[in-house]
C-alpha cells in the first residue's frame, strides 16, 4: 500500500499542464492564435517550459482572449 501512495505521489510530480490549444490553430495580424490566445513563440517554447511558465501563459492567453 505504502509503494503504491509513494508511485502515485511521484506522479503527480511528473505531470505537466497540457497545452492550451483548441485545434483551431491560425495567427491573427499580431501573431497571436485566434483559438487558445497564445502567441507564436508562447506555443513554439511550450514543450520547453516548466509548469510556472506555462501558468504565466496562459493567463496572459486569457487576458488576451
Amino acid at each position: 500500500s505504502t509503494r503504491k501512495e509513494s508511485s502515485a505521489a511521484s506522479d503527480v510530480y511528473k505531470r505537466q499542464i497540457s497545452s492550451p490549444c483548441v485545434s483551431i490553430c491560425s495567427l491573427d495580424h499580431e501573431d497571436v492564435c485566434i483559438g487558445c490566445h497564445r502567441t507564436a513563440s508562447e506555443i513554439r517554447d511550450w514543450l520547453l517550459m516548466d509548469d510556472d511558465e506555462r501558468l504565466e501563459v496562459i493567463t496572459k492567453a486569457a487576458e488576451r482572449g
